[in-house]
């Protein structure tokens, strides 16, 4: 036994030894590797597979005919239309024209009814928006957006749940939230009645 030990360990002091002995444990850990790779990756899989589920369970917001809701899910609420100032912010409207809602940064947004995208991009304090006009006069309005997250271009059509971005904090904003706003011939209206009004109240 003392003689294999002591010619191994000469043959470590040598620099062919020493290459011998990395490639030998290059071998090994590429080996361990391949062997353990699956029993690694099987959690990852399933616990994978569960994030997909909770997605497509988030994956489409409640429709009622022919409108839905701009988020899939719950949702928190923030400022609501009218009056609402907002404590240390300096250029944030006290007269708040649209109603904010929140699932955090990232989250899907749908466009809550049927019509034509005519704007898809940076606009006005809202930053990154997109507007949809349903006809009749009246547009939505999806503020705040997380850019390069917009998934629609101005001329689109596009129906009630269709993803058109992601929640952001662009423009004159303070967290990131949708600003949901409602126009009627140029005239912002509260969210809330209208869209009760539809079968789809707001909290």
């Amino acid at each position: 036994m003392g003689a294999p030990v002591a010619a191994a360990a000469a043959l470590a002091n040598t620099r062919t030894g020493r290459r011998i002995v990395i490639g030998i444990l290059l071998f090994l850990a590429l080996v361990s590797g391949m062997l353990l790779t699956p029993l690694i990756a099987i959690p990852f899989a399933v616990a994978g597979e569960q994030i997909t589920t909770g997605v497509e369970d988030r994956a489409a917001p409640v429709a009622n005919g022919e409108w839905s809701y701009p988020l899939a899910g719950d949702y928190s609420k923030g400022r609501g239309f009218g009056y609402n100032p907002v404590v240390g912010c300096s250029y944030c409207s006290t007269d708040h024209q649209g109603y904010d809602m929140a699932q955090g940064c990232g989250a899907t947004i749908y466009a809550a009814g049927p019509g034509t995208v005519i704007t898809a991009g940076d606009y006005q304090g809202y930053g990154n928006a997109v507007r949809i006009d349903h006809g009749g006069g009246l547009v939505t309005l999806y503020g705040h957006t997380e850019w390069g997250s917009i998934r629609v271009s101005v001329g689109d059509s596009v129906t009630a749940g269709s993803p058109i971005g992601a929640e952001g904090n662009t423009g004159r904003s303070f967290g990131c939230h949708l600003h949901f706003e409602l126009m009627q011939d140029d005239v912002s209206i509260d969210p809330q009645p209208f869209m009760a009004a539809l079968g789809l109240p707001l909290k």
